[in-house]
C-alpha cells in the first residue's frame, strides 16, 4: 500500500535484479520483461483509480502515482516497474499550461508560435520546486515495492517535448515544429538546450529519489530524417547521458543504467549505440537480427513486439515471443513491446506475453 512517505534512505533490499543485470550486460537466468504503459487504461483497476481525477492532478499525487505503478505488478510477474507520470510535466515545469482533453489527449492552452514566445518560458527551473511531486512519488513507490522489482524513472527527450510545445498536442506531420528547425535553427537549439538542462536535473533528481534505471523517450524521432536527427536530436540525447552520469558521480549517487527509446529511428541505430546509453529500446519496425547487427554486442537491446500482437490468441502470442527471443537471443536483452499498451487490450493477453517471455527464455537458456 502507498502509505505515508518514509525517509528516502533505507530502501528495502532488491529481490529480483534480473532487469538491472540484463541492462548492464550481465548474465540472466531468464530474459526480463516489462511493458511500456503497463500502468494504463487496459486495467479496470486503473480506470477505477483514475475515474474521479483530472489526469495531471493524478500525476501530481504521489499516492495515486504509487498505486497506479503497483497495479500491474499485482497481476503480472513483471521484472520492472515504471513510475506512473507523463513526459509533459517538463513543459509544465517551464511554465506552460497543459490540459488533458477527453477524446483528444494532452493540449497546450498557449503553444509556442513565434520565437519571442521562448521568453515566456522559465529560463532557470528548480526541479525540486516544480517537479518534486514526481520525486515524492518515486520515493514512496520504491518503499511500497518492498524490493520486489527495480523502479524505472523517465523523461521525454528534448525534440519530442519541443514538438508538443509548438504543435500544442499530437500531430501526424509535426509540420509546425519541423518548420522551426528549418526557419529558426538558432532558436530551436536554444529551446532544445533549455529542455536538455531541465531534463538532466530532473533525471538526476529521480535517481536521488530512488529510481534504479532511467528511460529517455524520443517518441517523435520518426518525424525527423537522418539529417534533422543528427542536428537537433542526437546531440542532446548524447549530452543527457553524459551529463546525468557525471552529475550522479559528483553527487555520489548510484550510476543507474540508462535506456534510450527513439521510436521509428532505425536510421540512427548505429549512432544511438554510441550515445552513452546501456540499453537501446526498439520499436516493432525493425528485425531483431538487423538491430543486433547495427548496434553490436556491447549494448543491451529492449523491445520490440508489435503491441497489436497482443490482440492475437494466446498461443499465437507465445509463438511470436519465441520467435522474437530467437532473433534477439536471451542475453543482453530486455523483452518489451515496440510501443505502449493500448487501452482496449485484454489484461490476460498481457499476462500471456509476460509468461511466454519467462518460459521460452528459460527453455532456450537450458538448451
Amino acid at each position: 500500500t502507498c502509505s505515508l512517505l518514509r525517509s528516502p534512505k533505507g530502501f528495502p533490499k532488491l529481490k529480483n535484479d534480473t532487469f538491472l543485470r540484463a541492462a548492464r550486460g550481465e548474465e540472466t537466468e531468464h530474459t526480463p520483461v516489462w511493458c511500456m504503459r503497463q500502468a494504463g487504461r487496459y486495467l479496470p483497476e486503473f480506470r477505477e483509480t483514475r475515474a474521479s481525477q483530472d489526469f495531471f492532478a493524478t500525476c501530481r499525487s504521489p499516492k495515486l502515482c504509487c498505486e497506479l505503478t503497483l497495479q500491474p505488478l499485482r497481476r503480472f510477474p513483471l521484472d520492472a516497474a515504471i513510475i506512473f507520470s507523463d513526459i509533459l510535466v517538463v513543459p509544465q515545469a517551464l511554465g506552460m499550461e497543459v490540459v488533458m482533453v477527453p477524446g483528444k489527449g494532452p493540449t497546450f492552452t498557449e503553444p509556442l508560435k513565434e520565437v519571442e514566445d521562448l521568453l515566456k518560458l522559465r529560463q532557470k527551473v528548480d526541479v525540486t520546486a516544480e517537479l518534486g511531486y514526481v520525486f515524492q512519488a518515486i520515493t514512496l513507490t520504491r518503499h511500497s515495492l518492498e524490493g520486489k522489482v527495480p523502479l524505472i524513472g523517465f523523461s521525454g527527450a528534448p525534440w519530442t517535448l519541443m514538438s508538443y510545445m509548438i504543435e500544442g498536442g499530437g500531430s501526424t506531420t509535426m509540420a509546425k515544429a519541423k518548420s522551426w528547425l528549418y526557419r529558426h535553427p538558432e532558436a530551436s537549439h536554444r529551446l532544445l538546450r533549455l529542455l536538455a538542462d531541465v531534463i538532466i536535473d530532473y533525471l538526476v533528481g529521480q535517481v536521488a529519489a530512488g529510481a534504479q534505471a532511467l528511460q529517455l523517450f524520443e517518441s517523435h524521432a520518426g518525424h525527423l530524417g537522418p539529417e534533422l536527427f543528427q542536428d537537433f536530436a542526437l546531440p542532446y540525447i548524447r549530452d543527457i547521458a553524459q551529463d546525468v552520469k557525471s552529475k550522479l558521480k559528483e553527487e555520489a549517487l548510484p550510476l543507474v543504467p540508462m535506456i534510450i527509446f527513439a521510436k521509428d529511428a532505425h536510421y540512427a541505430l548505429r549512432d544511438l549505440a554510441h550515445a552513452g546509453y546501456e540499453v537501446v529500446g526498439l520499436d516493432w519496425t525493425i528485425q531483431p537480427q538487423e538491430a543486433r547487427a547495427q548496434i553490436g554486442k556491447n549494448v543491451t537491446l529492449q523491445g520490440n513486439l508489435d503491441p497489436c500482437a497482443l490482440y492475437a490468441p494466446k498461443e499465437k502470442i507465445g509463438e511470436l515471443v519465441k520467435k522474437m527471443l530467437e532473433g534477439f537471443g536471451t542475453q543482453r536483452y530486455i523483452a518489451n513491446l515496440g510501443h505502449g499498451l493500448y487501452p482496449d487490450m485484454n489484461p490476460e493477453h498481457v499476462g500471456a506475453f509476460v509468461e511466454a517471455v519467462h518460459a521460452h527464455s528459460r527453455h532456450i537458456n537450458k538448451h
